[in-house]
């Protein structure tokens, strides 16, 4: 097993070139081993970054890579502008809509998730922090019921690798905005999140994407139907079709767990359109959209606040490793802490990350011991994304 040589600070190379030459040559380095670092440093230069490397960083790759730390060759690799504004943005605007489609526009979204990922931040904020990602000196600037801030940057080719281009703000410091600082919850409280996620519907399609993107579970991978059913809501026919047995076997193995955790977005709502609507927060009143068709089952629960229960912490989705000191709160922020905090959280990043660098899911005993050796370096090292990256690509070319 690879023994991890994490180096937690970012390093700039500029003339470091010139001396990792003169080391190849001065350790003696043989032709066979010297070609193989370079061959090694090309292949992971690539799976990171997508575009050839210059001489200098192909040389700075190289000579790490020889002195047997290739996590620093990565590094190196990451700090390549085409990372965060082709390989990141892809990767996660998928995540950012229904249609989980890579040809969608930049947004506050993706953009707050780049930002996270660059500055090494603690990852978990993407669920539960007071944060957003926004242009320095844009116009037009950002805005709650227009995406132009991030269209028009996206279109000028502005980039996101620069501190001094795209910097961290508080949610609950934007002008006009409606959330304190313990009402805000990473992206699940942006403007994007609010109009695919929020917009229609009853606010369950949040907590569905929410799963998907954050545990690696659809709601069907999710399901459990030996757990208590009173917290789902009056919408929910108990007799779909008359046959109450299809309701018992199958919609309340979803609902169960879905309804409780959904509570969480109770005062949340997406008004307008799709170009210039905005998300509406209404601070101690339910929306709506929770209360609708309650003739269906009137008996359901009827949602009087934001309050938000995980059932999930027994049964067969107890395996998700849940470990918050409390099952229970208000509102998305907590509800969003307690996502973050699993196993199944840091793992399924994991997961995600070595199916982008290794172009494969993890499909054999070596694969998956590897990523749960990765998900507790993770997890100890603060969650930074960028660490993951390194180290699923040093695992990824150890066989040239």
């Amino acid at each position: 097993m690879r023994v991890s040589k994490r180096r937690l600070s970012t390093r700039r190379f500029g003339n470091r070139a010139g001396l990792v030459v003169c080391l190849l040559v001065a350790i003696g380095l043989a032709g066979t081993a010297e070609a193989g670092s370079l061959e090694r440093a090309k292949r992971m230069h690539d799976r990171l970054v997508g575009v050839p490397p210059s001489d200098a960083v192909l040389a700075s790759m190289e000579a790490d890579i020889a002195l047997g730390d290739p996590e620093a060759a990565a590094d190196t690799a990451l700090l390549n502008p085409h990372f965060y504004n082709t390989v990141l943005k892809n990767w996660i605007t998928p995540w950012t809509n229904e249609d989980m489609t890579v040809y969608a526009p930049l947004n506050d979204y993706t953009a707050t998730v780049i930002g996270i990922i660059r500055d090494r931040r603690d990852f978990r904020e993407v669920l539960n922090g007071d944060v957003i990602y926004v242009g320095r000196n844009i116009t037009p600037g950002y805005s709650f019921s227009s995406n132009d801030h991030y269209e028009t940057m996206e279109a000028d080719g502005e980039d996101l690798s620069d501190p001094n281009v795209l910097e961290m703000r508080t949610q609950s410091g934007l002008a006009t905005n409606w959330l304190r600082s313990d009402e805000a919850a990473g992206v699940t409280t942006t403007r994007q999140a609010g109009k695919e996620f929020f917009k229609d519907g009853t606010n369950r399609a949040m907590f569905r994407f929410t799963a998907i993107n954050y545990l690696c579970r659809d709601m069907e991978g999710l399901q459990d139907n030996t757990l208590s059913n009173d917290r789902i809501r009056q919408d929910v026919t108990r007799s779909p079709g008359g046959d109450s047995q299809i309701f018992l076997n199958t919609c309340s193995g979803c609902h169960t767990g879905m309804d409780p955790f959904a509570g969480a977005y109770a005062y949340f709502n997406w008004v307008g359109d799709e170009d210039t609507g905005r998300v509406e927060y209404t601070r101690g009143d339910v929306q709506d959209k929770y209360l609708i068709n309650a003739n269906v089952f009137p008996f359901g629960y009827a949602t009087t606040d934001d309050h938000w229960e995980n059932y999930w912490i027994e049964g067969a989705n107890s395996i998700l490793g849940w470990r918050s000191t409390s099952n229970q709160g208000f509102g998305p922020q907590s509800m969003g802490d307690q996502i973050a905090n699993s196993e199944a959280f840091s793992r399924c990043q994991v997961e995600k990350v070595f199916e982008q660098v290794c172009f494969r899911p993890p499909s054999d005993l070596d694969d998956r011991t590897e990523v749960e050796t990765i998900r507790q370096d993770f997890e100890t090292g603060g969650y930074d994304l960028l660490d993951v990256f390194a180290d699923v690509a040093t695992y990824c070319t150890e066989d040239l």
